[in-house]
């Protein structure tokens, strides 16, 4: 693997690792509106998990639960480690075979990754997703 994607994968895997800490913090469980107590957002065992009294804002925290995040943090380390295979074949001028398209595809899906943390000091502008026709 180059430096270059060397610095990506490892950038990827500090948020992941960050936003699976924070959830576990959180509980890990799932969250739910019961649709008689509005602005009331519960845990799974229907304790308050927080109150948030402006209309709109506890649907949408309630479907960015923890247990929610733990599985897009797995689901995004499955393809960042399928990427870490092939990630010295994704470079500027691949070859035209099976094995640099899918670090190429993969890569970009790494990027768009990284890309959710953009405002992250760590950010690096040479990692914004390549397109190319």
């Amino acid at each position: 693997m180059t430096d270059h994607n060397a610095d990506l994968v490892a950038f990827v895997r500090a948020r992941l690792d960050e936003e699976e800490r924070i959830a576990r913090e959180a509980g890990g469980e799932s969250w739910r509106c019961p649709p008689e107590l509005p602005g009331e957002v519960h845990d799974r065992a229907g304790g308050i998990a927080f109150s948030v009294r402006t209309r709109g804002y506890d649907q949408h925290i309630a479907r960015q639960d923890p247990a929610y995040t733990l599985r897009r943090v797995e689901t995004s380390r499955v393809l960042l480690d399928e990427y870490t295979e092939v990630a010295a074949l994704d470079i500027d001028r691949p070859a035209h075979d099976f094995a640099s398209g899918r670090a190429v595809g993969l890569g970009f899906v790494v990027r768009q990754l990284a890309a959710e943390h953009a405002g992250h000091p760590d950010y690096q502008v040479k990692w914004l997703p390549r397109f190319a026709r």
